[in-house]
């Protein structure tokens, strides 16, 4: 039963097993999910606690517990609105309790949260992300709740509910003497290895007799001397109990994940199996038949007349009897009856027992009339017992069972449980209640019952908040804008539409309900029509008359196109056909643009339509000519546009050449570029056909011409000489004879010998032999930390023509740390100060040295790190920890920030401004900043020129605004308004915060989306360390828990480039499979899904990882097909990332990744190499261990003591 509970199995063990949850507001902008069809609510999981919702459960499912706690109203144990006035006593840990177990009962949710609850423990996101034991819980939760109702009438509710005393009897074997001790508890440990089940294992522990004899008598009160005698528990026969919970455990002792079998005792679950709805009547005969299943004499006849000699060994009589009817002979019979062996005993005129009592059969006469009686008179129970038998839950008299997995629930039969008990997964913790305990029928399926009055009429407002909610949701989601351009407001020239005036007054947005069909909108959009030509209604009758007008407009049919921005212009692609078909049928996406024509013309000129002749604009390089018709060395660029499909060789048609060369340019990496020549056979080839794509440049030159500017091998001539040295500059002496050379050296150099050779070679003083150092001087002109002497030039990581500074002073030793400080959070790069301190001094000494040098006094101060990009790190709280312990090297920034740390409860939050590169994002600041300059405390990066080619996915444009002090109380909201109160911000032209979107800054890139405008930072659970970048927003946005937020970026046939990221919100509401997305993506750009190859960007590792198009997976175990979920491994898709998106039309090939991307994998490489090698070179300098020696297993940490923390009624 109890299967290797005690094995380890680190596979299983899981930190997150379902994912965080969040607080239950149903104020909040992301809407739960109703329940599903056992109309049973499951418990969100925050990371660690499927022990506590498994226990909750449990809890929730113990009628006698929920209902005591339900008794107490708010005379006794106060109110929540009360709980933050100073004088009021209130008992949140049981007020929480019952809020918890009310939205279980009546919330129409699929998942409730536990986040009030625990926050009324006391418990921080670390205690929620940490796994505990479940019986610890059990004990410290009842404690808690003990302490919580001392005072009132449910002071002993936990006693008087679970409270069992086990008493002990020892019997003198001299005097017969009894003596017994009462020992109280309220639950049984018992152990289970090597024995077959529950039974033996509680009779091991305490019913089985201890002797004591020999060595180990027993003194005797009565005979006053030592006594052999016997040790035993009173058995308690007046109780029966049933089993009605068990928590399982899968994994180790270290870890793993709980969920719990529950029966629901008063029916509120619908236990019927999704395959079975179809079937409800099932087993109806069972209820006709409960008096007969009373009767065991009948039973155990019809059970021994199934067996061929009706003879049955009577342990297997008992299987038989379970088997048959679904319950055993001691649940059932033996209260009344005694146990089976007796009752077969006392009715010896029946049954025929053998000598020792083994095996049982039915008298021959007693056969013939028991197959008789049951022949006429109990057929129907015959053959319900002969049929194949239903299980205990196929019973509708019977309570059923659920498994309950944090929020998910699914209904479960009691054979399936007891195949459950075995390998890894193993029963841990079991609830029982005393069979005797009778349910009134009014409890029923009825989840109100004995719910008090103010959590009805509570649930009752949420419930009504949530349907009309979700009812708003419902029809927002279904709501989507579409973009019309009409044709008399567009002209066709240079290859593609173009707006006659301006395109805010050529183009109208329309919004539509996307379940609506094309007629419907055909129809909606004549209405807009009327409204935006001025036309009057007509006078005659019938519903085509304002149609037929409006056509004479168009002079002609009314067609509607899709259309698309490209560089060229608006191009026209497929029309839409099929009246009686919704929006959704045709792949009408949000955002589309629709083109509103007669089909053929625009302006008197047929326009081309499709995806085949998609105008391209590319930049022709052609030879310009003077007056006199010579040819001149001058190239001009201009840009032309051409359809797709076109020949190459009509660009001599285009430009009046009646013959020549046509080069294209292929950029093959950063900095270099190469022209290939485009044989004659291939002229007749499209645009398409050669790889060429908006943006693409090609050269024009006359065949004849022998001056060409390019070189036989069609590349431009680049020179560059080996490197294979460094230059030194004297930064000692400034009235030296010398200001900088060059010292020859390899990779394997020692720095010390460049040194010594810089130091003769600039002519100095030979006392700067033993008193200098050389130090890196990076691109900004800034020192970084001195060089160690014994270093050589590949362990220092320094590259062939680097450029080092001769500095006055020794470089640190191996116990001593260079580090750089500055004052303040807005720091410019090359201002801090530096400092050469021993590893061991401690953070305040360190502070007091600083504020000594920087010439500042007092103590109200703190340090904090700074990493690379100049961004405030975590503060160093231990002041009295020593450097090293807190892991600082040598080259790390610290900063001197004034004012102690925010007191608990608030937080100090640096603020970010977040510009992301893209088409969507074009805010501008008061002043022009196309420049890329350093602005007041951190960095800016400008914008890159519109129509190049983005890797866009590689950077982050990061720029800090200042530090926000706020409560955990305050909201998003308030967060971001004080924000905009930054003198920083004033540079920007927010017109409110509905217009930013926050992000939590992670390893100096945006990370967690937070999404509720008016959800209290307190909720997020942001932490002191925190940072919060703001990214500006064209428009508001209202993004529900189902909506994803995605980067996506088209890649750029021909080139390992992409273009700008664009914002696309894709909708989960119907999972995180990949078809989803690629749906959604395909339809965002307007292309076949199966024309379409996506993927994720890791920008950590500087890799793609595609998307396949496949659904579903096969699992190796159980055969089953599962659908795919993009939020699991190897994706972990989220808010923010890169999606990168290629056409199969115009390239089709695996690789996904950029130049920068193998540039960025190269110098990963080679960091990780240095540094391997720069450690272990330290670590045999200060004589820790040996070089090459394995670095020791990481010890298991100190396991966390769990607590509920109880206030005095607060």
């Amino acid at each position: 039963m109890f299967g290797d509970l005690f094995e380890e199995d680190y596979s299983s063990v899981s930190n997150d097993h379902y994912g965080k949850g969040k607080k239950l507001k149903t104020k909040a902008l992301e809407l739960p999910a109703p329940r599903g069809f056992t109309s049973l609510s499951g418990i969100r999981n925050q990371g660690g606690t499927c022990y506590l919702n498994s226990l909750l459960q449990t809890l929730h499912f113990t009628p006698e517990f929920r209902e005591a706690l339900f008794s107490l109203g708010p005379e006794e144990l106060g109110s929540l609105e009360d709980k933050d006035k100073p004088d009021a006593k209130v008992r949140i840990i049981p007020l929480q309790l019952q809020r918890l177990f009310a939205q279980l009962l009546l919330l129409d949710q699929e998942a409730a949260s536990t986040a009030d609850l625990t926050d009324s423990f006391g418990w921080t996101s670390d205690e929620e992300m940490r796994q505990h034991d479940v019986q610890e819980l059990n004990r410290i939760l009842f404690s808690a709740l003990e302490t919580s109702l001392v005072g009132t009438s449910g002071h002993d509710l936990i006693n008087r509910l679970y409270h069992g005393t086990i008493v002990n009897q020892i019997v003198c074997k001299e005097c017969k003497n009894v003596s017994e001790k009462q020992e109280d508890f309220l639950d049984l440990t018992v152990a289970v290895r090597n024995v077959s089940g529950l039974g033996d294992a509680l009779w091991d522990m305490y019913v089985e007799e201890e002797v004591f004899d020999s060595d180990n008598l027993y003194h005797c009160g009565t005979c006053d001397r030592l006594v052999k005698a016997a040790k035993s528990e009173l058995d308690d026969l007046e109780y029966m109990y049933d089993l009605f919970s068990v928590i399982i455990h899968k994994g180790g002792c270290y870890g793993g994940h709980y969920h719990v079998y529950i029966k629901d005792v008063d029916h509120l679950g619908n236990w019927q199996f999704q395959e079975d709805k179809s079937n409800p009547d099932v087993n109806l005969e069972d209820l006709r038949n409960e008096e007969e299943l009373d009767d065991p004499l009948m039973i155990l006849k019809a059970v021994l007349l199934q067996e061929e000699s009706n003879l049955i060994p009577v342990d297997q009589l008992g299987q038989k009897l379970l088997k048959k009817i679904g319950i055993s002979w001691n649940k059932k019979y033996r209260k009344q009856y005694g146990p089976l062996r007796k009752f077969l005993q006392l009715h010896s005129q029946i049954f025929l027992l053998s000598s020792d009592d083994s095996t049982v059969s039915l008298l021959k006469d007693c056969s013939l009339q028991a197959e008789s009686d049951i022949r006429g008179n109990d057929q129907q129970l015959l053959k319900t017992l002969t049929s194949e038998p239903p299980g205990l839950n196929d019973r509708p008299f019977c309570p059923h069972w659920f498994d309950i997995n944090d929020s998910r629930v699914q209904p479960i039969k009691e054979k399936d449980i007891e195949q459950q008990f075995q390998g890894k997964e193993s029963a841990y913790m079991l609830f029982y209640r005393k069979s005797q305990l009778q349910r009134p029928p009014e409890a029923r399926a009825n989840p109100r019952y004995r719910v008090p009055c103010h959590l009805l009429n509570e649930m009752d407002a949420a419930n009504i908040e949530l349907h009309i909610k979700r009812a708003e949701c419902d029809s927002t989601n279904n709501n989507f804008e579409l973009h019309l351009h009409l044709s008399p407001h567009y002209h066709f020239f240079n290859g593609a539409l173009h707006p006659v005036v301006s395109q805010t007054e050529s183009m109208w947005d329309l919004t539509f309900d996307k379940r609506k069909t094309l007629g419907d909108l055909r129809q909606s959009i004549f209405q807009l029509l009327r409204k935006i030509l001025h036309l009057p209604l007509p006078k005659r009758d019938g519903p085509d008359a304002l149609p037929s007008l409006l056509l004479e407009f168009w002079e002609g049919d009314m067609v509607l196109s899709v259309a698309k921005f490209v560089p060229a212009g608006l191009h026209v692609y497929q029309t839409l056909d099929g009246d009686h078909l919704t929006l959704c049928e045709i792949e009408i996406a949000d955002g589309e643009d629709i083109f509103v024509w007669n089909g053929v013309e625009v302006g008197g000129i047929q326009i081309p339509a499709g995806s085949d002749c998609e105008p391209l604009l590319l930049n022709v390089l052609h030879p310009a000519t003077s007056n006199e018709e010579e040819e001149c060395q001058q190239l001009i660029d201009s840009p032309h546009v051409f359809p797709s499909n076109a020949e190459i060789g009509s660009v001599f048609t285009a430009f009046a050449i009646p013959d020549g060369v046509i080069l294209v340019n292929k950029t093959e990496s950063v900095g270099e570029e190469s022209w290939i020549t485009i044989p004659k056979e291939d002229l007749k080839k499209t645009f398409r056909e050669q790889g060429l794509r908006n943006g693409s440049s090609i050269l024009i030159q006359d065949s004849n011409d022998g001056n060409s500017l390019l070189t036989k091998q069609g590349k431009w001539i680049t020179s560059v000489n080996e490197i294979d040295w460094l230059q030194v500059k004297n930064l000692c002496q400034l009235d030296a004879e010398e200001e900088q050379v060059k010292i020859s050296a390899t990779l394997n150099t020692v720095v010390f010998d460049i040194r010594i050779k810089a130091v003769k070679e600039l002519k100095l003083m030979k006392e700067l032999a033993e008193d200098s150092c050389l130090r890196p001087i990076d691109r900004n002109g800034k020192l970084l930390c001195p060089v160690p002497d014994n270093y050589t030039l590949k362990e220092a990581e320094l590259k062939m023509g680097s450029s080092l500074g001769l500095c006055p002073g020794k470089a640190p030793t191996s116990s001593q740390l260079f580090l750089f400080f500055a004052v303040g959070s807005d720091v410019q790069p090359g201002t801090e100060m530096e400092i050469i301190v021993e590893e061991t001094i401690s953070v305040r000494d360190c502070l007091k040295v600083m504020l000594e040098k920087s010439g500042l006094s007092g103590d109200a101060w703190h340090l904090r790190k700074m990493d690379w990009c100049y961004e405030a790190g975590e503060a160093l709280r231990e002041e009295d920890a020593a450097l090293k312990e807190l892991m600082l090297c040598s080259g790390d920034t610290l900063l001197l920030i004034e004012g102690k740390l925010p007191p608990l409860g608030f937080l100090k939050v640096p603020i970010w401004w977040y510009q992301p590169r893209g088409p969507l994002h074009r805010w501008k600041s008061h002043q022009d900043q196309t420049d890329c300059t350093f602005s007041q405390g951190g960095v800016w990066r400008a914008d890159s020129i519109q129509d190049a080619p983005s890797d866009a996915h590689t950077e982050v444009s990061l720029r800090y605004l200042g530090d926000v002090e706020i409560s955990e109380d305050a909201t998003l909201g308030e967060l971001k308004s004080q924000a905009m109160t930054l003198p920083s911000f004033s540079e920007f032209s927010i017109p409110s915060p509905a217009f930013l979107r926050a992000w939590t800054v992670e390893s100096k890139r945006p990370g967690r989306l937070l999404r509720a405008h008016y959800q209290q930072l307190r909720e997020y659970k942001l932490g002191q360390r925190t940072e919060i970048c703001l990214e500006p927003l064209q428009k508001e946005e209202n993004l529900g828990p189902q909506h994803v937020l995605l980067r996506t970026q088209m890649r750029l046939p021909g080139k390992r480039a992409y273009a700008l990221p664009v914002d696309l919100v894709w909708d989960t509401a119907r999972g995180w499979t990949a078809g989803s997305l690629r749906h959604r993506v395909a339809d965002f750009y307007s292309l076949p899904v199966e024309k379409i190859e996506i993927a994720k960007y890791l920008p950590e590792k500087f890799e793609w990882l595609p998307i396949p198009s496949w659904n579903q997976q096969i699992t190796k175990r159980k055969k089953k097909k599962k659908q795919d979920n993009l939020q699991g491994a190897p994706y972990h898709l989220k808010d923010g990332d890169t999606i990168g998106i290629k056409n199969l039309l115009v390239e089709d090939d695996d690789d996904f990744s950029t130049v920068r991307d193998d540039i960025g994998r190269e110098k990963q490489k080679e960091f990780a190499l240095g540094k391997k090698k720069s450690q272990e070179a330290l670590r045999v300098r200060s004589g820790d261990v040996p070089s090459g020696a394995e670095t020791p297993a990481r010890p298991r940490g100190p396991e966390a003591s769990l607590s509920i923390h109880v206030g005095s009624f607060r």
